[in-house]
Order: structure tokens, then sequence, then C-alpha cells
């Protein structure tokens, strides 16, 4: 791990601005509530007020509008919690992972593997399918044909790239399958998390723009477009052809209906359903909060006889 460093030299690095003593030695970023003199840690607003007045922390990182919060030795930073993200990356490196292949890996002849990647134990990397330099694909990743990634791009162990979507057509009572000749195309710095799945297109590609982030556990329909930047929770699902632009932050559960179109700059909170485009940015919320059971079932039950009186 690298060596202890002054608050002063991590502005030289990282910019930003100290407040209070520039030679305080940290060796590590922690909680509020974790930290210790050794550490740095973060505040990001006034609902952790009391942990903050609580830390024994040796140095905080917040922004302007935070400094008079503690008089402890802090950096103001004008994006507290990406600044935090980047002082842990001078105490913990990413650890890259080896390039190469693993010997129980299965990459097809014709699959094209640029320089430096890396394939776990056990992946499958199909027929056709195209992988950019510095890209790693953990344990257990399927790539199917004809899929390309691009660079700089993170696999977790178990996500499915490339499997059919979910094309049937009714024929009087029984389902015919609808071939899925269309592919997926995963731009660079990409990161898509464990047991995460992205269906091939029907006709169309699935795309997947540059600098997307993607939780566990998420399912991306056949034909999906999800914009550059956009960063996505886990246990979200988004239906075939959805279209979501950039810079958008989908929460986790929440549920995409297909051919939707998402303007870009939207936030969905968790466990939303979007049932309609969202043609204007900002932040939606359709959950119905939690309570009591009890008092649960007499909002609900009030809210359906005002619904059938209004009716």
């Amino acid at each position: 791990m690298p060596g202890p460093l002054t608050l002063g030299q991590i502005v030289a690095r990282l910019g930003g601005r100290v407040a209070g003593n520039a030679e305080t030695v940290v060796h590590q970023v922690a909680s509020l509530e974790g930290a210790t003199a050794e550490h740095i840690s973060f505040f990001t607003g006034r609902r952790y007020r009391a942990k903050l007045a609580a830390t024994r922390a040796g140095a905080v990182v917040l922004g302007a509008e935070s400094e008079a919060e503690t008089a402890r030795p802090r950096i103001v930073a004008d994006h507290p919690y990406a600044y935090f993200a980047r002082v842990s990356q001078l105490f913990n490196p990413l650890i890259a992972q080896p390039p190469g292949v693993h010997a129980s890996a299965v990459v097809a002849k014709s699959a094209k593997l640029g320089a430096r990647v890396s394939i776990g134990a056990g992946c499958v990397v199909g027929e056709g399918a195209s992988i950019g330099e510095d890209t790693c694909l953990y344990p257990r990743v399927v790539v199917y044909p004809k899929c390309s990634l691009g660079s700089r791009v993170i696999v977790h162990s178990g996500a499915v790239i490339g499997a059919d979507g979910f094309g049937i057509a009714d024929e009087n009572g029984r389902w015919v399958k609808m071939p899925q000749i269309g592919t997926v195309r995963i731009g660079d710095d990409v990161e898509i998390g464990a047991n995460t799945t992205i269906d091939r297109g029907a006709i169309d590609d699935t795309v997947i723009e540059d600098g997307v982030k993607l939780d566990n556990q998420i399912q991306v329909g056949h034909n999906v477009r999800i914009g550059a930047h956009t960063a996505i929770a886990g246990c979200a699902g988004i239906a075939g052809s959805a279209d979501i632009g950039r810079h958008c932050t989908i929460g986790g559960a929440a549920i995409i209906i297909g051919h939707l179109r998402i303007v870009d700059h939207v936030n969905i909170s968790a466990g939303t359903l979007v049932s309609r485009s969202l043609l204007k940015p900002g932040t939606y919320t359709g959950v119905y909060p939690f309570d009591e059971h009890s008092s649960w079932a007499r909002a609900a039950a009030a809210l359906r006889r005002k619904g059938k009186k209004n009716g």
C-alpha cells in the first residue's frame, strides 16, 4: 500500500484547497464513524452532521458550502464524493488483472482480442466476437458470437453478453421464436456488474455507449440503447427497444417499459416503474411510500374510495 500523505501532497496531486493544517498526515480513507486520526473521510450533506461532529477522522473532504461545519483539517473540493474516490485510489490503487487468457477459458479462433486483454477462468468468447485492448473479463463471463466490447471495459463474473432477446410471436396460441440477428455493441470504459445480462438485438443491435456503468443483476433487453455515462443500479430491468439518454441515473429495481425514450440527464428513483417516455430532464419517482402494513392498507383503501368517488 502507498505510504502516508499530507493534505498538501494530496491537493498537489488532485487539486482542491486545504483549510487548516496542510501538514496533517493521513494513512488511509475511512467512513466518518469508522475513522481515527490516521484516516481521511468525507462529508456530503446535512443528514450526516451528527456523524461529522462525532468523527475522530484526522481530516475530511467536503464542499465549500460545508467548510464551516467542522474545525478539523479539511480539503475543500467541488465534488467531495468524487474527490474522495480519487483520494482512495491514491491509497488503494486499482489492481489490474494480469493480461492473458486463462487455460480454462474457451475463445473462438475467429474472435479478435486486443492488446493486454485479460480473460479469466471459465470465460467463453464466441465466434467473431471482438474484445478491445485493456479489457478485463472476470471468471465465467460469456460473450456470445459477433458481440463487440470496446477498450478498458470491465465485465464482472457471471455476466452474459449477447444471449437471445425475448423475441416471440403468437400464432394461434403458440409461440413462434423470432431469430435474434442483431448483436451487442459496447463502447469504451464501460463496467458491467456480476450476473448482468445484455441481450442481443432482434434486428438492430443493442448498444451500450462509452462510460456506462451497470451494477449487478441488471437485465438489458434486445435493441436497447443506453447513452454515454449513464449509471444504472442493481436489479433494474430494461425492456426491449428502450432508448435511454446520456448522463442518466437509474435507481435499483427500477423497471423501464420497452419502446420508450428517456432524454439526457434524467434521474429515476429506485423502484420506479417507467411506463411512458420521459422527454424532459429531471428527477422522477413512482414509488408509493412504505409504511406499517395496517397503515398502508388504510391509506390504500382511502385512495381506492377516492378513486371510485371521483369516477
